[in-house]
Protein backbone atom coordinates (compact mmCIF):
# COMPACT_ATOMS: atom_id res chain seq x y z
CA UNK A 1 0.00 0.00 0.00
CA UNK A 2 1.43 3.18 -0.82
CA UNK A 3 1.94 6.33 1.42
CA UNK A 4 -0.77 9.36 0.76
CA UNK A 5 0.66 12.81 1.14
CA UNK A 6 -0.63 15.27 3.55
CA UNK A 7 -2.64 17.75 1.07
CA UNK A 8 -3.02 20.53 3.72
CA UNK A 9 -0.58 22.67 1.78
CA UNK A 10 -0.90 25.31 4.52
CA UNK A 11 0.49 22.99 7.33
CA UNK A 12 3.83 21.63 7.62
CA UNK A 13 3.72 18.32 9.50
CA UNK A 14 7.86 17.81 10.45
CA UNK A 15 8.83 14.02 11.38
CA UNK A 16 11.71 13.97 13.33
CA UNK A 17 13.63 10.65 13.83
CA UNK A 18 15.61 9.70 16.80
CA UNK A 19 13.59 12.61 18.05
CA UNK A 20 14.03 11.28 21.60
CA UNK A 21 18.32 11.26 21.55
CA UNK A 22 21.06 13.80 21.88
CA UNK A 23 20.22 16.19 18.73
CA UNK A 24 16.32 15.43 18.41
CA UNK A 25 16.12 16.67 22.22
CA UNK A 26 17.80 19.50 20.92
CA UNK A 27 15.96 20.32 18.38
CA UNK A 28 12.81 20.04 20.58
CA UNK A 29 14.14 22.52 23.21
CA UNK A 30 15.19 24.96 20.20
CA UNK A 31 11.56 25.26 18.53
CA UNK A 32 9.63 25.59 22.38
CA UNK A 33 11.35 29.03 22.01
CA UNK A 34 11.23 29.19 17.86
CA UNK A 35 8.05 27.39 16.91
CA UNK A 36 6.01 28.98 13.95
CA UNK A 37 2.57 29.13 13.55
CA UNK A 38 2.63 27.03 10.54
CA UNK A 39 4.70 24.06 11.85
CA UNK A 40 3.56 20.87 13.64
CA UNK A 41 6.51 19.01 15.23
CA UNK A 42 6.40 15.30 15.84
CA UNK A 43 9.32 13.57 17.44
CA UNK A 44 9.40 9.88 16.96
CA UNK A 45 11.21 7.20 19.35
CA UNK A 46 11.88 3.60 18.70
CA UNK A 47 8.90 3.01 21.41
CA UNK A 48 6.76 3.99 17.79
CA UNK A 49 7.86 2.36 14.84
CA UNK A 50 11.16 -0.29 14.35
CA UNK A 51 12.61 1.87 11.16
CA UNK A 52 14.04 -1.45 10.41
CA UNK A 53 10.79 -2.60 9.22
CA UNK A 54 9.69 -1.20 5.94
CA UNK A 55 6.18 -1.75 6.90
CA UNK A 56 6.03 -0.22 10.57
CA UNK A 57 8.00 2.68 8.66
CA UNK A 58 5.44 2.69 6.16
CA UNK A 59 2.94 2.47 8.70
CA UNK A 60 4.42 5.40 10.83
CA UNK A 61 4.34 8.16 7.61
CA UNK A 62 0.86 7.66 6.98
CA UNK A 63 -0.32 7.96 10.71
CA UNK A 64 1.37 10.96 10.74
CA UNK A 65 1.30 12.33 7.19
CA UNK A 66 4.63 14.44 7.47
CA UNK A 67 5.20 17.41 4.78
CA UNK A 68 9.23 17.22 6.36
CA UNK A 69 11.65 14.88 7.39
CA UNK A 70 14.49 15.29 9.56
CA UNK A 71 16.29 12.16 9.70
CA UNK A 72 18.48 11.70 12.92
CA UNK A 73 17.71 7.72 13.71
CA UNK A 74 20.75 5.32 13.07
CA UNK A 75 22.43 2.15 14.91
CA UNK A 76 25.97 3.81 16.11
CA UNK A 77 26.75 3.61 19.32
CA UNK A 78 30.75 5.05 20.16
CA UNK A 79 34.29 3.86 18.66
CA UNK A 80 35.07 0.87 20.28
CA UNK A 81 31.18 -0.44 20.00
CA UNK A 82 31.60 -0.31 15.99
CA UNK A 83 35.12 -1.16 15.15
CA UNK A 84 33.84 -4.98 16.52
CA UNK A 85 30.50 -4.60 14.25
CA UNK A 86 31.00 -2.93 11.20
CA UNK A 87 29.18 -5.32 8.55
CA UNK A 88 26.07 -5.41 11.04
CA UNK A 89 25.96 -1.67 11.11
CA UNK A 90 25.97 -0.98 7.74
CA UNK A 91 23.43 -3.48 6.88
CA UNK A 92 21.20 -1.80 9.56
CA UNK A 93 22.09 1.49 8.55
CA UNK A 94 21.82 0.89 5.49
CA UNK A 95 18.43 -0.54 6.08
CA UNK A 96 16.73 2.09 7.47
CA UNK A 97 17.62 4.81 5.65
CA UNK A 98 16.58 2.71 2.03
CA UNK A 99 12.78 2.44 4.48
CA UNK A 100 13.29 6.70 5.49
CA UNK A 101 13.55 7.95 1.79
CA UNK A 102 11.32 5.52 0.19
CA UNK A 103 8.43 6.32 2.57
CA UNK A 104 9.11 10.20 2.25
CA UNK A 105 9.32 10.18 -1.83
CA UNK A 106 5.61 8.29 -1.92
CA UNK A 107 4.66 10.65 0.72
CA UNK A 108 5.19 12.86 -1.50
CA UNK A 109 7.46 14.63 1.56
CA UNK A 110 8.38 18.07 0.34
CA UNK A 111 12.03 18.06 2.24
CA UNK A 112 14.26 15.36 3.78
CA UNK A 113 16.83 16.62 5.62
CA UNK A 114 19.56 13.85 7.09
CA UNK A 115 22.03 13.72 9.25
CA UNK A 116 25.23 12.06 8.49
CA UNK A 117 28.60 13.11 10.04
CA UNK A 118 32.39 13.92 9.34
CA UNK A 119 33.26 10.44 9.80
CA UNK A 120 31.89 10.04 6.46
CA UNK A 121 35.26 11.77 4.73
CA UNK A 122 38.12 9.60 3.35
CA UNK A 123 40.73 8.03 5.96
CA UNK A 124 43.54 9.08 3.76
CA UNK A 125 43.06 13.05 2.79
CA UNK A 126 44.03 16.48 2.86
CA UNK A 127 42.60 19.00 5.56
CA UNK A 128 40.31 20.24 6.04
CA UNK A 129 38.30 18.29 3.88
CA UNK A 130 34.92 19.93 2.50
CA UNK A 131 31.91 18.71 0.90
CA UNK A 132 33.52 17.91 -2.40
CA UNK A 133 35.77 15.43 -0.83
CA UNK A 134 32.90 12.95 0.67
CA UNK A 135 33.61 10.05 -1.88
CA UNK A 136 37.40 10.16 -2.86
CA UNK A 137 37.81 7.16 -0.91
CA UNK A 138 37.08 4.95 2.12
CA UNK A 139 36.68 6.02 5.96
CA UNK A 140 38.45 4.91 8.56
CA UNK A 141 38.13 1.21 9.22
CA UNK A 142 36.67 1.72 13.17
CA UNK A 143 33.80 3.21 11.41
CA UNK A 144 33.73 1.76 8.03
CA UNK A 145 30.05 -0.10 8.25
CA UNK A 146 28.18 3.04 10.08
CA UNK A 147 29.73 5.76 7.66
CA UNK A 148 29.75 4.16 4.24
CA UNK A 149 25.95 4.15 5.31
CA UNK A 150 25.66 7.33 5.99
CA UNK A 151 27.37 8.33 2.97
CA UNK A 152 25.30 6.73 1.06
CA UNK A 153 22.33 9.05 1.55
CA UNK A 154 24.15 11.11 -0.09
CA UNK A 155 24.30 9.03 -3.32
CA UNK A 156 20.38 8.55 -2.99
CA UNK A 157 19.71 12.06 -2.55
CA UNK A 158 20.77 12.99 -6.14
CA UNK A 159 19.26 9.92 -7.41
CA UNK A 160 16.20 10.85 -5.88
CA UNK A 161 16.22 14.25 -6.82
CA UNK A 162 17.34 12.94 -10.47
CA UNK A 163 14.53 10.32 -11.15
CA UNK A 164 11.53 11.69 -8.81
CA UNK A 165 12.65 15.72 -8.14
CA UNK A 166 13.07 15.07 -4.61
CA UNK A 167 14.02 17.70 -2.86
CA UNK A 168 16.38 15.31 -0.15
CA UNK A 169 19.53 17.16 1.31
CA UNK A 170 22.02 16.26 3.94
CA UNK A 171 24.26 17.77 6.78
CA UNK A 172 27.56 16.62 8.00
CA UNK A 173 27.86 17.72 11.66
CA UNK A 174 31.15 17.22 13.17
CA UNK A 175 31.04 15.55 16.69
CA UNK A 176 28.24 16.64 19.00
CA UNK A 177 27.91 16.39 23.02
CA UNK A 178 25.04 17.97 25.48
CA UNK A 179 22.06 17.16 27.50
CA UNK A 180 20.33 13.76 27.00
CA UNK A 181 23.39 12.52 25.62
CA UNK A 182 24.01 8.84 25.85
CA UNK A 183 26.64 7.81 29.27
CA UNK A 184 26.60 4.14 28.67
CA UNK A 185 30.40 3.21 29.08
CA UNK A 186 30.28 0.56 26.32
CA UNK A 187 28.56 2.61 23.50
CA UNK A 188 28.64 6.54 24.24
CA UNK A 189 30.89 9.04 21.79
CA UNK A 190 34.11 10.49 23.16
CA UNK A 191 33.45 13.41 26.08
CA UNK A 192 30.21 11.23 27.57
CA UNK A 193 32.16 8.73 27.80
CA UNK A 194 34.41 10.41 29.28
CA UNK A 195 32.48 12.56 31.20
CA UNK A 196 31.42 9.03 32.31
CA UNK A 197 34.52 7.53 33.17
CA UNK A 198 36.12 10.65 35.42
CA UNK A 199 32.68 10.95 37.33
CA UNK A 200 33.46 7.17 38.59
CA UNK A 201 37.05 7.66 38.96
CA UNK A 202 35.76 10.54 40.98
CA UNK A 203 33.40 8.77 43.09
CA UNK A 204 35.40 5.67 43.60
CA UNK A 205 38.27 7.25 44.30
CA UNK A 206 40.00 5.01 41.37
CA UNK A 207 42.85 6.60 38.60
CA UNK A 208 41.26 8.22 35.59
CA UNK A 209 41.69 6.61 32.67
CA UNK A 210 42.06 8.22 28.79
CA UNK A 211 41.88 5.52 26.18
CA UNK A 212 44.42 5.91 23.32
CA UNK A 213 47.39 8.35 23.61
CA UNK A 214 45.17 11.52 23.67
CA UNK A 215 46.52 12.81 20.64
CA UNK A 216 43.37 12.81 18.45
CA UNK A 217 42.22 16.04 17.15
CA UNK A 218 38.45 16.45 16.75
CA UNK A 219 36.12 19.69 16.30
CA UNK A 220 33.55 19.55 18.77
CA UNK A 221 29.89 20.81 18.96
CA UNK A 222 27.24 21.65 21.63
CA UNK A 223 24.09 19.70 20.52
CA UNK A 224 22.07 23.49 21.25
CA UNK A 225 24.36 24.75 18.80
CA UNK A 226 23.44 21.85 16.21
CA UNK A 227 19.99 22.05 17.07
CA UNK A 228 19.61 25.30 15.77
CA UNK A 229 21.36 24.81 12.66
CA UNK A 230 19.31 22.03 11.64
CA UNK A 231 15.73 23.99 12.15
CA UNK A 232 17.91 26.47 9.74
CA UNK A 233 18.58 23.90 7.47
CA UNK A 234 15.09 22.90 7.19
CA UNK A 235 13.55 26.19 6.95
CA UNK A 236 16.44 28.06 4.98
CA UNK A 237 18.75 25.21 2.99
CA UNK A 238 18.29 24.66 -0.31
CA UNK A 239 21.02 22.99 -2.28
CA UNK A 240 20.46 18.33 -2.72
CA UNK A 241 24.09 18.88 -2.20
CA UNK A 242 25.50 18.27 1.86
CA UNK A 243 26.58 21.37 4.03
CA UNK A 244 29.28 20.95 6.44
CA UNK A 245 27.81 21.95 10.36
CA UNK A 246 31.23 22.63 12.47
CA UNK A 247 32.84 24.82 14.91
CA UNK A 248 35.95 27.00 13.03
CA UNK A 249 39.01 24.98 12.19
CA UNK A 250 40.87 27.34 14.86
CA UNK A 251 38.53 25.25 17.56
CA UNK A 252 39.85 22.46 16.95
CA UNK A 253 40.89 20.24 20.73
CA UNK A 254 42.87 16.94 21.12
CA UNK A 255 41.15 14.22 23.22
CA UNK A 256 43.79 14.81 25.95
CA UNK A 257 42.91 18.71 26.00
CA UNK A 258 38.96 17.67 26.13
CA UNK A 259 39.60 15.17 28.90
CA UNK A 260 41.34 17.77 31.39
CA UNK A 261 38.85 20.17 30.59
CA UNK A 262 36.32 17.75 31.97
CA UNK A 263 38.41 16.66 35.07
CA UNK A 264 38.39 20.39 35.67
CA UNK A 265 34.69 20.90 35.39
CA UNK A 266 34.37 17.93 37.65
CA UNK A 267 36.90 19.56 40.55
CA UNK A 268 38.90 15.78 39.97
CA UNK A 269 42.28 15.63 41.44
CA UNK A 270 43.34 12.08 41.48
CA UNK A 271 45.53 10.02 39.22
CA UNK A 272 45.11 10.06 35.16
CA UNK A 273 46.45 7.48 33.07
CA UNK A 274 46.51 6.86 29.73
CA UNK A 275 45.69 3.12 28.00
CA UNK A 276 48.33 3.65 25.38
CA UNK A 277 47.40 0.02 24.02
CA UNK A 278 43.88 1.05 23.34
CA UNK A 279 43.66 2.45 19.64
CA UNK A 280 43.56 6.36 19.15
CA UNK A 281 41.06 5.86 15.98
CA UNK A 282 41.29 8.34 13.41
CA UNK A 283 43.93 11.01 14.35
CA UNK A 284 42.36 14.13 12.37
CA UNK A 285 38.68 14.79 10.87
CA UNK A 286 39.65 18.67 10.70
CA UNK A 287 36.85 19.96 8.43
CA UNK A 288 35.87 23.35 7.10
CA UNK A 289 32.73 25.05 7.28
CA UNK A 290 33.80 27.55 4.72
CA UNK A 291 30.30 26.53 2.89
CA UNK A 292 28.09 27.18 6.47
CA UNK A 293 29.78 30.89 6.65
CA UNK A 294 29.04 31.98 3.58
CA UNK A 295 25.35 31.43 4.84
CA UNK A 296 25.74 31.90 8.78
CA UNK A 297 29.03 34.15 8.66
CA UNK A 298 27.99 35.39 12.30
CA UNK A 299 26.71 32.43 13.86
CA UNK A 300 28.55 31.84 17.19
CA UNK A 301 29.34 28.47 18.76
CA UNK A 302 29.59 27.62 22.23
CA UNK A 303 33.65 27.28 23.01
CA UNK A 304 34.06 23.01 24.07
CA UNK A 305 35.20 24.38 27.26
CA UNK A 306 31.90 26.00 27.96
CA UNK A 307 29.54 23.61 26.89
CA UNK A 308 31.28 20.89 28.75
CA UNK A 309 30.23 23.22 31.71
CA UNK A 310 27.00 23.48 30.85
Amino acid sequence: MGIPENIDMMKKVILVTGGSGLIGKGIETVISSDKKEDEEWIFLSSKDANLLNEKETFAVFRKYKPTHVIHLAALAGGMYARMDNNLDSFRKNMKMNDNILEASRQAKVKKLLSCLSTMVFPDKTTYPVNETMMHNGLPHPSNLGLSQAKRTMDVLNMLYKKEHGCMFTSVVPCGTFGPHDNFNASQANVIPALINRAYEAKKNGTAFEIWGTGAALRQFMYSLDLAKLFVWALREYQEIDPIILAPDEADEVSIKDVAMMILEALDFNGEVTFLTDKPDGQLKRTASNAKLRTYLPQFQFMSTRQAIRE
